[in-house]
């Protein structure tokens, strides 16, 4: 059910970079990219995630910590404004973004009853 959490992160970095582009493509506003540029910063974390390394690790978790939070107030202006896309887009990011979290915290408590 729960993936590793190195494939957690290269879907998460996917999953902001493509739906922030798009976002953006389609309101052309700077702020969509903001999502995207976190992806970017997963992507790198991606590449330089090794299974033994918990620096990069707790970065990653960090990232995305910050991402899921910050996700809220979109969500909660596209609900005030009946934006049905943009609740999913902002949503689905979320969704996402709290799946790798979780697979990351469970891979954190595997590693320390081991």
């Amino acid at each position: 059910m729960f993936i590793p959490p190195k494939k957690a992160i290269a879907i998460n970095a996917f999953t902001l970079i493509i739906i922030g582009v798009v976002a953006f493509m389609l309101k052309s506003s700077p702020t969509a990219l903001i999502p995207a540029a976190f992806g970017v910063l997963l992507g790198i974390c991606f590449l330089t995630y090794d299974k033994n390394n918990k620096v990069v690790a707790h970065i990653c978790l960090v990232l995305m910590l910050l991402v899921f939070a910050s996700l809220f107030m979109p969500l909660k202006t596209r609900i005030a404004a009946n934006d049905f896309m943009g609740m999913c887009r902002v949503g689905l990011m979320q969704l996402v973004t709290l799946y790798a979290i979780v697979c990351f915290v469970r891979s954190f408590i595997e590693a320390r009853r081991a």
